[in-house]
């Protein structure tokens, strides 16, 4: 993979600012072709596809936020010279070619592509065909940017291939893949993390928990879980699951106001045969999927737990290990729940919501990974890389 120089990225990205800028008419008016041929009755899909004013701006933020950032190739992660003079330097190094796969938000086009660039990768983008349109123009966007800087186009490239073919190259990549990732259903990790050749990053479901512990600040609470249940359903941190510990004081009360709170919000409630027994406007969860699901909708369930152990074994058995959060004025037992829940981030008195790059201070972002290897978590620009291993010697044999 060709090294560009920090100064070549950056002028890259600068130019992407401000033809982003230029042409943002064009790019409102092919989203709105988009959107003109989608059901916006799936409001969570629809919110995603949206390009507005707002969403250029934002487009524009993340190539500048990125251009400002620190070039994380080549960066010295150890140092050390050997007794037999070997001088060996770990250092930071660029994937080589990247594929991520997602749908609807064509703002992704442009965060994903901005991350790899800069990592010094090229990219693929599989976005979906619901927003075709939009990732056409922004396509020829990045394309003007790079030629206007004498650099070739295919560093960003827009892949158009239907589902079936899709997955034939999947199989048998016409081109060298360095690390897939994959953000979609459990369908399509499954297959990709089936047929891939190179290393696969899960940007996984939300299913989202939140755990109502017994010394919980109440008014708190109700304004972290309508924050984390409404403010953006159609995004991963949403808020589904809620689970009260009936040691809480007053609970059958709180239970019953909180139930009230969110149907005021228009969060359709479902519950367990316990908080059901007690509030019979909600709807009996039946049916144990429901445990499992992301909703992306307004929607949750509301449950019932007698301990915090309860809580962290329910978690940790339905979640999707993106993010969990507890209410407690408890710190011990909110070190107890946020160690032992297997989740990407884990809060204590705060909304899941700020499991984001920019929220949490990374930036842009490529994707929320829930695996382990190599990163957890916002996949920022430091976390796009590799590492390499610089042995420089004076004729040494072992």
């Amino acid at each position: 993979m060709e090294l560009i120089s920090t100064d070549k990225k950056n002028a890259v990205l600068k130019s992407m600012a401000r033809i982003l800028d230029e042409m943002r008419g064009e790019i409102i008016a092919e989203n709105k072709k988009d959107l003109d041929a989608f059901d916006p009755n799936d409001r969570a899909m629809y919110d995603r596809l949206i390009v507005n004013d707002a969403k250029v701006d934002g487009m524009i933020s993340a190539v500048n936020q990125v251009h400002d950032m620190p070039d994380p190739v080549g960066k010295v992660l150890a140092d050390r010279t050997l007794d037999n003079g070997l001088h060996i330097q770990n250092k930071t190094a660029p994937f080589g070619t990247i594929l991520i796969i997602y749908e609807s938000r064509p703002d992704v086009t442009i965060e994903a592509a901005v991350l790899a660039f800069k990592a010094n990768s090229k990219i693929l983008l599989k976005g979906g065909k619901e927003a075709k349109n939009s990732n056409i123009i922004l396509e020829k966007a990045w394309h003007k940017a790079l030629e206007e800087n004498g650099l070739k186009t295919d560093w960003i490239r827009l892949m158009t291939l239907p589902r079936e073919e899709t997955q034939a190259f999947l199989r048998n990549p016409s081109e060298q893949l360095d690390l897939i990732v994959p953000r979609g259903g459990e369908r399509l990790i499954s297959f990709v993390k089936e047929h891939a050749q190179c290393p696969v990053l899960v940007s996984g479901r939300g299913n989202n928990f939140l755990y109502v512990d017994k010394e919980a600040d109440w008014n708190k609470t109700l304004e972290v879980i309508l924050n984390a249940k409404t403010d953006k359903i159609s995004a991963c941190n949403a808020l589904d699951k809620i689970l009260i510990d009936e040691n809480l004081p007053e609970y059958k009360q709180k239970v019953v106001e909180l139930n009230t709170i969110l149907r005021e919000a228009g969060v359709e409630v479902l519950a367990d045969e316990h908080v059901a027994e007690l509030d019979s406007d909600s709807i009996k969860v039946e049916n144990e999927d429901t445990w499992y699901e992301e909703f992306l909708a307004m929607k949750s369930v509301v449950a019932t737990v007698d301990s915090l152990e309860n809580a962290i074994e329910t978690i940790n058995k339905y979640s999707g290990g993106h993010s969990s959060t507890i209410m407690t004025s408890n710190n011990d037992r909110a070190a107890k729940f946020m160690e032992q829940i297997d989740s990407a981030a884990v809060y204590q008195n705060a909304s899941t919501r700020f499991t984001d790059g920019g929220a949490m201070g990374v930036g842009a972002e490529l994707a929320i990974s829930t695996d382990k290897l190599h990163h957890r978590g916002p996949l920022g620009l430091d976390q796009l890389v590799t590492n390499k291993y610089y042995v420089y010697g004076d004729g040494q044999v072992r």
